[in-house]
């Protein structure tokens, strides 16, 4: 075969590879659309400023709809306090350590190890934008569907964060109803393609263009998908595609555990649905009638403001050319009634029973109301963690979706990330060698449940029975490591088993210098008298 025709196979190929990808794309925008409209307008209503599902122009006016800010902000304190709750902002949320697989005798060392791992992996968290990228993905998160896109970054930044909006993600699961193919829609300048894939192969067609117009804007598509050739490796097709041209311009393979620089999560789903449902939409019916009614209030003192007038029709007074402003004069004919105010028939107390109900459900629907309001006499610690543990059980399955879906595949990625810049070693994470243990504060106040289990069995065998028959029964080593882990204490303040010996071998050796000098200074004394 010669060249031009081997070129002809090639661009058949991938033209041929193009079509297929776009039609992979089409059918899961097809099961985006039927949410598109609910989205668009969970958003118009609760976040104005965030990009719309639909074509508009840069800085549109979205905020027609607004009557009442209680979704508004309520959404922001949402997303303040699950990042609170989950991801505490100078904090440490996970913790690494050895499974079970590990043998008893290295677990404290490479506990220790590990321990080290996670205050790195967090120093990494604290000096990068993850904070302020996390917090909108919650946002996201409210509505149904959040995504954070987690890349390399450079040597002084090494991670990098980036929330992407749902309007520019369409989502797809596979044989395991787990999101397994991402596809990212953006709309790049034709001279940022060099620069945003610096691998990327461009036919003549566009390298002219890129020439000649840098400036014009083209849509590309990126599409993280997984391979299931091989069921047991975790394995994800990566392509860049220009819509306009169906062409492939860049084509690569991720591979290994973290290896998906997209970690999409949902608050809550239907069986069968690939987007999910968030508390946003609990609460819509209530976010609508709160703004209709605060409309019709409006509208209401605007009537009252600045009146409602009757006349008498006859041809004296034109209705045209009247202004009602201070120090208007209008002529009536004698023995006309002339203008003539009209009580209004609004129920300004009805109304503001009303909204206040649908301000309490959008209150409720959102969390507002679990940890109380934030002004006022500061609540003490033990109401906190008792309202925290109460939040902890009412999204418990909220929750536990979110550490499977969003907390292991990020702290996996950020691993992947150090692993591969040589920043750190660490073992494969599997959850045999190694696990990852949730810390953060709703983690702990489902904990505290079991440490307050412990406490109350160990004071019932005490009272009952004694201590002695209470070191008889209860490990207080394995004790002490089980309060240590529930209370996320880290591994170096712990001792292991030679440095317990030790300590014990020296107690003794006091205890018996002690014993030892008491009798000498009693048999001196007895001699002496």
């Amino acid at each position: 075969m010669e060249y031009n025709d081997y070129r002809q196979s090639a661009n058949m190929n991938t033209e041929m590879s193009a079509k297929t990808f776009l039609k992979k794309y089409s059918l899961a925008e097809g099961l985006k659309s039927v949410w598109t409209s609910k989205f668009e307008e969970a958003y118009e209503y609760t976040m104005p400023g965030r990009e719309s599902f639909y074509e508009e122009s840069p800085g549109q006016k979205r905020t027609d709809r607004i009557f009442d800010e209680t979704a508004v902000v309520g959404i922001q304190e949402f997303a303040s306090r699950l990042q609170a709750g989950i991801t505490p902002t100078f904090g440490r949320w996970i913790n690494l350590k050895s499974g079970s697989e590990m043998p008893n005798n290295l677990k404290p060392v490479i506990d220790q190890q590990l321990d080290e791992i996670t205050d790195y992996i967090f120093e990494v968290l604290h000096n990068s934008n993850f904070n302020q990228e996390v917090h909108e993905a919650f946002m996201d998160c409210a509505v149904g569907t959040g995504c954070l896109l987690v890349n390399e970054g450079t040597s002084t930044d090494p991670i990098v964060f980036n929330a992407i909006p749902l309007p520019h993600i369409t989502l797809n699961s596979g044989p395991n109803n787990k999101i397994d193919c991402v596809y990212r829609k953006r709309q790049i300048r034709l001279g940022d393609i060099k620069v945003l894939y610096p691998k990327a192969e461009l036919d003549d067609v566009v390298l002219q263009k890129m020439a000649n117009n840098p400036d014009d804007k083209i849509a590309v598509i990126e599409g993280t998908m997984r391979n299931y050739e091989d069921p047991n490796k975790e394995v994800y097709d990566y392509m860049v595609c220009i819509k306009e041209y169906e062409e492939i311009i860049l084509t690569d393979k991720y591979e290994g555990v973290g290896s998906n620089p997209f970690i999409t999560f949902r608050w809550n789903k239907a069986s069968g649905e690939v987007y999910g449902r968030g508390p946003v939409f609990n609460a819509m019916s209530a976010i609508k009638t709160t703004n209709l009614t605060v409309e019709l209030i409006l509208e209401n003192a605007q009537m009252n403001i600045s009146g409602i007038y009757q006349l008498e029709d006859d041809g004296v007074i034109n209705t045209d050319n009247i202004a009602l402003v201070p120090g208007t004069i209008i002529p009536v004919a004698p023995g006309s009634r002339g203008l003539q105010p009209i009580n209004g028939a609004g129920r300004f107390d009805v109304a503001q029973i009303v909204l206040e109900d649908m301000r309490n459900n959008i209150r409720k629907a959102l969390y507002m109301e679990t940890l109380g309001p934030t002004k006022g006499t500061p609540m003490s610690a033990t109401e906190v963690a008792e309202r925290m543990a109460d939040l902890s059980r009412q999204i418990g399955s909220s929750f536990g979706r979110l550490q499977s879906e969003f907390i292991t595949p990020l702290i996996r990625r950020v691993i992947y990330i150090l692993k591969k810049q040589g920043r750190i070693e660490i073992p494969s994470i599997d959850n045999k060698e190694i696990k990852i243990v949730p810390e953060s504060p709703l983690s702990r106040a489902q904990h505290e449940q079991d440490i307050s289990d412990l406490n109350r069995f160990n004071s019932t065998i005490g009272q009952t029975f004694g201590p002695e028959v209470l070191n008889l029964i209860v490990k207080q080593e394995e004790v002490a490591r089980f309060l240590a882990e529930k209370m996320n204490l880290p591994e170096k303040l712990i001792r292991d088993s030679a440095e317990q010996q030790q300590v014990v071998q020296q107690m003794q050796q006091l205890q018996q210098m002690q014993s030892q000098g008491g009798q000498g200074g009693l048999g001196a004394d007895t001699e002496q008298t």
